[in-house]
């Protein structure tokens, strides 16, 4: 069915009486508006809006959103929008992010009520996925256009991109395509229309018009209005929207808001001195550990040597980056009494010992939960006469933390004695065996003034107090701790992730929503490369993008031998330097300062959802209340100041840190070169032309953004 859009001009002197603005002779004064630093988003239940809010919560900036499918939502109107405070004007968002360009039925008094307000307050709106199309200041996609797939495009970032809100990126903006069965991203690629003041930001070929690029993502001014027109639709995961998700934000807000983004990324490497057993392809177990019974088959243990310890320094030295070496010292005393108290790897350990970061791991690698019972596998708690679980004694525990810093202090390694990682993160819950923390673990730590306690993500995810204690969840690799060669990695792969028809442990058909199931064997001669290595960048790649700091971690045997887990981090810090300005580095923090990291996060996110945070600007003044103890999140203009002192760190052409908070306001000075607020509210009686009245059409949405498009790593 043809629909019928009608243009129309709409008088705004009535919207701009009733968004509560002062009338003409405080118009004429000068009088600089509140505008507060908050975005309003308008969601439809889509996933490009989702996406965006997604990105706001992991920054801690603060967003109010209205469902439109939901009954009893708000009515966006003037007094929703601006208000009076201390007799200043106030406009109650900094920036408007629709999911189309007009998602409100035609003649709607909302999206009138927004126009005026956007004019009034020169307020930017976000269209997170609409149809390209005149009344977005793009052409048709049938007037020499493309609308489709976009599945594996490789976009670009414009000049005008790169000198504006996405100059942090280098230019590439890939696309992914990650199934050849699934649709995961659909675009509308068409080139202004006749007479638009539009200037794309990214763009890509437009298919079968040879030398025409289409926008995907631009600006459009018209009205007195500004808005970011984006034609592709995205979900929270995939690498294109992470990869724009930064210039979105500071695109709308001027670069001035509350909350930041940065890029993270941190290796721990485990068991370091100490071999780990290796995997055994005829038994499908680890003979050694406890996924194989006693006495079954012989271990066959991996342990680096001093030419991987060169290699490792050659690669830090080689890519700028520095691995944490997460040690048992165990590993060496053994080696030196079976060797006549030699042992070269240690030897040349400690002559580099500065090249590395180093975390304690306990002395032994024991499991310091429940006592565990091996005797059967999967192994289980042993109990008493009455019952009840045997735990790992206190001392044994404080035993293991002690003598391993020991050894670390005699050696010189460069240790913070806050940071622990225990052996398979034991004395922390583990189901199903083990629902509870060992209770001995917590007045262990504290004996031994451990502050920051290493979990695993994939089954503790979330940051916990553990006595004095506080953890820091890490992201396990699937590049496995029992091998060292590729072969062996990818035969325990196939176990793992086939069904048992074909020979697997058949894990994927008790549990389907495990992510990294096998349609079928890798082949291993080649799986490795051609599969597990693309899949684990990715992973990494997302978190890394993901403004998460949390660590990965694989282990020492994974430097050794054929050093697998080098083509993985090569994918990521290669992969990440082609997409990323050199303003914009990765962020290499150890452990205590991750945990400090996400704590503060934390807190400041309680504390914007508690509405203790309010954050404004008035002409060239950022004000920001938070509670006592609460540092301050912000994001701010290059030249920020506050009191006379240069606000935050550089990053991405911006500045970003945080603010200790007494409990009194912080104010926040922008350079002469940050982005103008209004002066003033527009005048009553202007107006605002254009097809504010028109819905936007149905956007296509296919089924691979509806979900999330990057497995995670199960094992």
């Amino acid at each position: 069915m043809k629909r019928t859009i009608r243009t129309t001009a709409l008088t705004v002197g009535a919207l701009v009486a009733a968004l509560g603005l002062p009338a003409g002779a405080a118009h004429a004064d000068g009088t600089a508006p509140r505008v507060d630093l908050r975005t309003l988003i308008v969601s439809d239940g889509g996933p490009s809006t989702g996406a965006i809010a997604a990105e706001l919560d992991a920054a801690g900036t603060p967003y109010t959103e209205i469902d439109l499918t939901r009954a009893g939502r708000p009515v966006i109107d003037a007094a929703f929008l601006a208000d009076t405070v201390d007799g200043r004007p106030r406009a109650r968002f900094q920036a408007v992010v629709l999911p189309d360009d007009n998602p409100f039925p035609a003649n709607s008094p909302e999206m009138a009520a927004l126009a005026a307000y956007e004019k009034t307050y020169d307020v930017p709106q976000v269209d997170a996925y609409t149809y390209a199309r005149p009344q977005a200041g793009l052409q048709l996609p049938t007037a020499g256009g493309y609308s489709g797939s976009v599945d594996g495009v490789e976009a670009q970032v414009t000049a005008a991109g790169k000198a504006g809100p996405f100059g942090y990126l280098s230019g590439a903006v890939p696309f992914e395509d990650n199934s050849p069965t699934v649709a995961e991203s659909y675009a509308y690629l068409s080139q202004p229309a006749a007479g638009a003041d539009f200037t794309p930001y990214v763009d890509a070929p437009i298919p079968g018009q040879s030398g025409r690029r289409g926008s995907l993502v631009g600006e459009y001014r018209h009205d007195g209005r500004r808005e970011l027109v984006v034609t592709f639709v995205y979900n929270q995961y995939q690498q294109q929207f992470r990869l724009l998700a930064r210039g979105i934000v500071e695109w709308m807000t001027g670069g001035v808001h509350l909350g930041a983004s940065r890029n993270y990324f941190a290796v721990h490497v485990d068991d370091v001195f100490a071999a780990d057993d290796r995997w055994d392809t005829q038994l499908n177990c680890t003979p050694g550990d406890v996924d194989c019974p006693i006495g079954q088959g012989t271990p066959d243990p991996i342990r680096m040597t001093p030419a991987d310890v060169d290699y490792a320094t050659s690669w830090e030295q080689s890519h700028g980056f520095t691995l944490d070496l997460v040690y048992n010292a165990v590993g060496s005393d053994d080696e030196r009494a079976d060797h006549n108290g030699a042992d070269p790897l240690a030897d040349k350990l400690i002559a580099d010992r500065d090249r590395f970061r180093w975390v304690n791991h306990t002395y032994t690698h024991a499991f310091l939960g429940c006592r565990q019972d091996v005797s059967v596998v999967p192994w289980k708690c042993e109990t008493d006469q009455d019952g009840a679980t045997e735990w790992v004694s206190r001392q044994d525990i404080s035993d293991e933390i002690s003598v391993n810093r020991a050894w670390g202090e005699k050696a010189g390694l460069p240790l913070d004695d806050t940071e622990l990682v225990t052996g398979e993160h034991s004395g922390l819950r583990v189901l199903p065996q083990q629902p509870d923390d060992n209770p001995n673990l917590a007045p262990a730590l504290a004996d031994n003034g451990v502050t920051w306690l290493a979990s695993d993500n994939s089954r503790d995810p979330e940051q916990r107090r553990v006595g004095t204690a506080t953890t820091v969840s890490r992201y396990p690799m699937n590049v496995f701790y029992n091998a060292g060669r590729a072969g062996e990695q990818v035969d325990e792969y196939n176990w793992l992730y086939t069904s048992r028809a074909q020979g697997g442990s058949g894990i994927c058909e008790d549990n389907p929503a495990t992510t990294t199931c096998l349609p079928a064997p890798l082949d291993t001669a080649t799986g490795y490369t051609d599969h597990i290595v693309p899949l684990e960048t990715r992973i990494a790649l997302g978190h890394v993008l993901a403004n998460d700091p949390r660590p990965h971690f694989v282990h020492q045997s994974n430097l050794a031998e054929e050093r697998i887990a080098y083509p993985v981090l090569d994918g990521v810090l290669d992969g990440y330097r082609a997409l990323f300005a050199d303003d914009t580095p990765l962020v290499n923090l150890r452990m205590a300062d991750i945990g400090t990291e996400m704590q503060r996060r934390s807190a400041w996110q309680s504390a914007l959802s508690a509405g203790q945070v309010t954050a404004y600007r008035i002409g060239d003044t950022v004000t920001v209340s938070a509670p006592d103890g609460v540092d301050v999140s912000a994001t701010l203009p290059a030249g920020t100041t506050l009191a006379g002192q240069d606000f935050g760190t550089a990053y991405a052409g911006a500045r970003s840190g945080w603010t200790a908070s007494a409990g009194q306001p912080l104010a926040y000075s922008l350079p002469a070169s940050a982005p103008a607020a209004p002066a003033s509210p527009a005048a009553p009686g202007t107006t605002v032309t254009g097809p504010v009245t028109a819905p936007a059409p149905h956007a296509r949405i296919p089924s691979g953004v509806t979900a999330r498009s990057a497995p995670t790593t199960a094992h």
